[in-house]
Formats: structure tokens, C-alpha cells, sequence
């Protein structure tokens, strides 16, 4: 079910039967934010064990975003699961570099690609 906040909107789908997507458009920042934790975690609880954060359409990211995302990374490994970025803007990969943390996150321009990573 597709939820909309603000400057955001969050749409899950299946992409096979161990992994979901969430296709992000729009804004993540401290407004939206709270809306794609709630994604997250929902996702986790439902059992899904591989997640696939799409950022095609993401404009903006901010330090609030990012830590929802760290939060969802910690939260689907201590269940042996997998959260994964898939086609990042130049900008918002430029972020990654800058703090660091494309060290933390698995960052991947195709969802192809992604999927088969977690299928390794």
C-alpha cells in the first residue's frame, strides 16, 4: 500500500518471494522521515528478509534520512537479512562518500543487480 507524507511517497512491492522494494520519490528528511522508519520497520516485522531501498527519485536526503537508513541496515542483519541502495542521484552518492558510510551501506545503480547481490 503506497503512503504519501509531505514531500514523500513510499511504495512497497514484491520483488521476489525473500526480497521487497520500497521505491522512494521525493524528499527524506526530518519531516519524512518518521514515514519511512515506520516502512521499514513494518517490513521487518512482516518477515521480509531482503530490502531493497530504491532512491531513483529521491531529490534530497539529510542526516535524519540517513539514520533511518543505518537503523533499517542494523535492524534487518541482526535478523540475517539485508537492506541495499539501489540508484542513487550523483548528489546523493556524493553524501555516502562524504560521510562515509558508503563503507556501511551496499550501494548498487541497478536493481538487477542488487537483487542478484542478495541472492550471493
Amino acid at each position: 500500500m503506497e503512503t504519501t507524507s509531505m514531500n514523500l511517497k513510499v511504495t512497497p512491492r514484491r520483488v521476489d518471494e525473500e526480497t521487497q522494494a520500497l521505491d522512494l520519490e521525493g524528499e527524506v528528511d526530518v519531516y519524512t522521515a518518521p514515514l519511512l522508519r515506520q516502512e521499514i520497520m513494518d517490513q521487518v516485522d512482516a518477515g521480509v528478509k531482503h530490502l531493497l531501498v530504491n532512491l531513483n527519485q529521491v531529490e534530497y536526503l539529510d542526516s535524519t534520512g540517513l539514520g533511518i537508513l543505518i537503523g533499517g541496515v542494523k535492524r534487518l542483519k541482526e535478523q540475517n537479512g539485508s537492506l541495499k541502495l539501489v540508484g542513487p542521484s550523483a548528489r546523493i552518492t556524493r553524501i555516502f562518500e562524504i560521510t562515509g558510510l558508503n563503507k556501511i551501506f551496499d550501494v548498487y545503480t541497478s536493481e538487477a543487480d542488487a537483487v542478484a547481490a542478495a541472492k550471493a
